[in-house]
């Protein structure tokens, strides 16, 4: 495998810096826009011929080094039997949203049988890459799910959800542990399939205090990545404005921590476990700005970075937007490369 994202999140010495950007798949692409057009994106996640040409699109246009797998984190819910709609405009919205223990006992588990789609569409994706690129599969990290659940769909304020976490602690101890099983069923089935690592995403962790998260939380992730150790596939744990959360999540034992573009990376250093990789975090609007603007920020990251000597992997700070300039990644993969490579052969 010529790519260097596996060896960098191992701490390994590399030639230069890898680079991936999450919600890669798709999203900015006019190529994938043609593709998905007229297809529900819940359709489109189950659709392995479309997922396969999904996910290696901008493997294809930005060189990057690795694919991440085209899903949603509430594609195993649905599978699951969970009544889901991904509403455009809106994001998952859930029919029958969780109310009660009664709820959380009725819901069901995620059997590896109910998603063959996964399989055939890893396995495509991993035959097309050729050994050359490593996928990362990714799932949804329990909170997020939960909140999801609780809610209806996406919040603002995650009332009901932090509702229920206090006053009902054990119901929603029961619902995480759940959904760390679902997560952990739907990370386990990419692996097996061939992918080669994987991020779990938290996306409204951010919203939790410390204390909330350490007391009600954290020991659902952790679950997650200690299910999937026996594949000593390389990890990821990543959370939206997780600033204050990042000592406390980087105990969940992934291999490395993504950091948020509201973090400086020598920040963020000091806040996760020896010799524990980071990945992140330049902002997405930043994409946006003319190059002569950009150069430089990428620049100041990748040395901040590779400052942090138990291993540096870039990407965005939160997922490409979908007006972004297409051309841009690309051209930010062979800045990170120029500039990584010059830094490192500089070092010896």
């Amino acid at each position: 495998m010529t790519s260097t994202l596996l060896p960098a999140l191992r701490g390994e010495q590399i030639a230069h810096t890898p680079v991936w950007f999450m919600r890669q798949a798709g999203r900015s692409l006019p190529e994938y826009r043609e593709l998905r057009a007229g297809t529900a994106m819940l359709d489109a996640c189950r659709t392995p011929d479309l997922v396969s040409e999904i996910t290696l699109q901008p493997v294809r246009r930005h060189g990057v080094d690795a694919a991440i797998f085209f899903s949603d984190i509430v594609v195993p819910l649905q599978a699951a039997g969970v009544d889901v709609e991904i509403v455009p405009g809106t994001g998952p919205v859930i029919a029958n949203p969780i109310r009660s223990r009664a709820d959380v006992e009725a819901m069901a588990e995620l059997e590896p049988d109910q998603i063959p789609d996964i399989v055939e569409s890893i396995g495509r994706i991993v035959e097309e890459l050729a050994g050359r690129t490593p996928l990362i599969g990714f799932a949804g990290a329990p909170f997020t799910l939960a909140s999801y659940l609780i809610e209806g769909g996406p919040s603002k304020n995650h009332e009901k959800t932090k509702s229920l976490m206090a006053a009902e602690p054990e119901t929603f101890s029961l619902l995480l542990s759940k959904l760390a099983r679902i997560s952990s069923t739907f990370l386990d089935v990419q692996l097996g399939a061939g992918a080669s690592a994987f991020q779990l995403f938290d996306s409204w962790a951010g919203y939790l205090s410390r204390r909330d998260y350490e007391d009600h939380v954290l020991e659902h992730s952790t679950a997650v990545f200690e299910s999937l150790r026996h594949h000593e596939a390389p990890s990821i744990h990543f959370g939206v404005q997780t600033g204050e959360l990042l000592t406390s999540m980087s105990r969940a034992g992934s291999t490395a921590v993504g950091v948020d573009f509201r973090v400086d990376l020598t920040d963020a250093s000091t806040r996760v476990q020896p010799g524990q990789p980071l990945q992140g975090n330049l902002d997405p609007a930043l994409l946006f700005a003319p190059w002569e603007a950009l150069a430089p920020r990428i620049e100041e990251i990748v040395r901040q970075g590779l400052e942090h000597e138990a291993g540096f992997v870039f990407n965005l700070g939160h997922g490409v937007l979908p007006d972004t300039d297409p051309e841009v990644p690309g051209r930010i993969v062979a800045e990170v490369h120029r500039v990584s490579a010059e830094i490192l052969s500089a070092r010896g």
